[in-house]
């Protein structure tokens, strides 16, 4: 009952936060003019929505640092080294996003850092989380638990990290496309994780990943609120690389590398569409899908907005339920 307990509490305190920090941003981005500049290759019915307030991240991401830090300051918790290098990765993908999104304002289009900067960025992240894990006493070693099979990489870890790493911020980013979609898919990817975070008690400091996590997922909810359809903010880069990057360190963490692939599945499919449709049309000159990602295949089969986004998260939902039954309780 104490860790329900705990959880329900990292939840409401996240949540509250992000509700109050909406409420002070909002107004505030519009004041200084901090709107989205939309791709006029994109369904027309976004084109409505240029100008809408950005950088919208920093609803969840603000809520997340003063509710660790209150909970420090009243000993609820302590910080650990893998909550430090959790913290690492989110802000420092939390800060690229950031620059990201300023360029984009700044310039008055939707290009911000060229691709070369942005992959570099990535990559030194990744390199310093590399060398902070195995500092820690990180394992080479990729496990499949219900297998029993251990798989030692050695120095190809470090590979398998930034592609992880590298991957995954960008899969969040290509899916944060549809008013709600990125941050409720968010929603369940964190909350799956926080639960297998705390059924991890030989990883030195469990309990605080998992308490992020559910901070994080109550003030992803909270965030929500604005961002459901019609969404009166975006998370921008600020937030989708943000979130993307946390949820590759956390299953790093955790070695629960695998259940990503099921808790993220949806945002892999969106990431792999766009890949393929790339694919097609330099190498064949065809389109496999309407527009992709996939979320834009459906919009120009004219689904509705709030269709394609409750179907993605359903898909989303029930992934995550296979991934707790495997890294929970197989």
């Amino acid at each position: 009952m104490l860790i329900l307990a705990k959880a329900a509490m990292a939840l409401m305190l996240g949540f509250i936060c992000a509700i109050i920090c909406g409420l002070i941003i909002i107004p505030f981005f519009r004041k200084l003019h901090i709107g989205q500049y939309v791709c006029k290759d994109i369904s027309k019915r976004h084109l409505k929505k240029e100008g809408t307030p950005t950088m919208g991240g920093i609803i969840f991401i603000v809520p997340v640092i003063l509710g660790l830090i209150y909970l420090y300051i009243t000993k609820s918790i302590s910080i650990s080294y893998n909550l430090l290098i959790l913290l690492f990765v989110f802000l420092s993908y939390a800060f690229l996003g950031f620059l990201d999104d300023f360029l984009k304002i700044k310039n008055h289009q939707n290009d911000g850092l060229s691709l070369v900067t942005k992959f570099l960025c990535q990559m030194f992240i990744a390199l310093v989380f590399f060398y902070l894990f195995m500092r820690g006493g990180g394992s080479t070693t990729l496990r499949f638990s219900l297998l029993n099979i251990n798989i030692p990489l050695g120095w190809t870890f470090g590979l398998f990290i930034f592609l992880f790493l590298v991957g995954m911020t960008n899969a969040v980013n290509i899916t944060d496309g549809l008013d709600g979609l990125a941050g409720g898919l968010s929603v369940i990817a964190f909350l799956a994780f926080g639960i297998i975070a705390w059924n991890c008690g030989w990883l030195e400091g469990y309990q605080e990943i998992a308490i992020f996590s559910f901070i994080l997922v109550g003030a992803l909810i909270g965030f929500l609120m604005f961002n459901s359809h019609p969404a009166k903010i975006f998370m921008g880069d600020l937030g989708s690389l943000a979130l993307g990057g946390s949820l590759a360190t956390i299953a790093i963490l955790t070695r629960h590398e695998l259940s990503l692939f099921l808790i993220g599945g949806v945002f892999i499919i969106e990431a792999i569409t766009s890949l393929i449709q790339i694919i097609a049309i330099r190498k064949f000159n065809k389109k496999i899908f309407l527009k992709a990602p996939l979320h834009h295949h459906f919009e120009e089969l004219k689904w509705e907005e709030n269709d394609i986004v409750k179907l993605f998260w359903t898909i989303g939902l029930i992934f995550a339920m296979i991934a707790i039954t495997y890294g929970v309780w197989l």
